[in-house]
């Protein structure tokens, strides 16, 4: 029979292009679901050095990405810290460099505003390339087109893109989009999951109404 594959691992397949990330993470302040991948033809596995920038776990901000997420080549999450005080005269940071400067004002990170945490739902597909700034939520089933920087929310099921990204158009319409959200496909047992995928690959989008309709009832 075949194999579920297992979320546990680093490498799902052969090719060693891809890595479920949660399994490459060490900082605390990072939290990946599970079967998410990054995909990088370079080191999938240098991700979090490479690919989330100036994380400071002190800081006291997180990163926070959802199951079954698809994260290409070049995409990089910004936290908190990449930021510099905004609320004097100047914005150079004089105390990280030391002597006179650093005796002569206020600890670094204590100003610097705080955007909070970024945080992407569960089957988010994130193009190359993009970038996600701080204290942005990504929901459920969106797609982040390549080369996006990603400045404010996008909605669920929600194709978004440019620089800054803005919202281009709903996946499904609202209808599906609540049966999707209820169904949380994402979810359930590995067996039960493995039953329902070719629901979840068909293209036949009335179908997946009634199959979800009869499932969740009303």
């Amino acid at each position: 029979m075949p194999y579920i594959p297992d979320p546990n691992v680093v490498f799902p397949n052969e090719y060693k292009t891809s890595c479920f990330l949660k399994n490459v993470i060490t900082a605390p302040n990072i939290f990946v679901g599970d079967y998410t991948y990054y995909d990088d033809p370079d080191d999938p596995t240098a991700f979090e050095r490479r690919n989330v920038l100036f994380n400071y776990p002190e800081f006291g901000d997180k990163l926070v990405i959802g199951k079954f997420c698809a994260i290409a080549a070049g995409t990089q999450f910004i936290m908190g810290p990449a930021n510099h005080r905004v609320s004097s005269v100047t914005t150079y940071p004089f105390h990280v460099f030391g002597g006179l400067w650093t005796q002569r004002t206020p600890p670094h990170m204590a100003q610097l505003p705080r955007k909070g945490d970024i945080v992407v739902g569960h089957d988010v597909w994130i193009g190359r390339e993009s970038v996600i700034l701080p204290g942005v939520t990504i929901g459920h089933g969106a797609i982040v087109a390549a080369c996006s920087v990603v400045t404010r929310d996008i909605p669920a099921y929600t194709v978004a893109g440019g620089n800054p990204a803005r919202p281009l158009k709903k996946r499904f319409d609202d209808e599906l989009i609540q049966l999707l959200l209820r169904f949380q496909w994402w979810d359930l047992p590995p067996e039960e999951l493995a039953a329902v995928l070719p629901l979840l690959c068909e293209e036949d989008l009335e179908k997946v109404r009634h199959a979800l309709r009869q499932r969740l009832g009303p």
